[in-house]
């Protein structure tokens, strides 16, 4: 038995300081990593809208095979 008085003396308190500094850090790098997972984000989104913008543009260009069949008067 290397601790004798192990359960007749109780544990000290976790230190409360350690805790907080940690749980702050924690957060800290969770919203770094989320706000660069939204930049990453805002930045896909720009490019695919620009990608939709020119292939709507180019598609207005194209003829419209639809319309031939389409028996409505203009």
């Amino acid at each position: 038995m290397s601790q004798p008085l192990h359960w007749v003396v109780p544990a000290p308190p976790p230190d409360t300081e350690f805790f907080a500094v940690y749980r702050a850090t924690h957060e800290f790098y969770r919203e770094a990593q989320h706000r660069e997972a939204l930049e990453e984000y805002y930045e896909w989104y720009e490019q695919t809208a620009a990608a939709h913008r020119r292939e709507f543009e180019k598609m207005r260009g194209d003829v419209n095979i639809f319309g031939w069949f389409s028996r409505r008067d203009r």
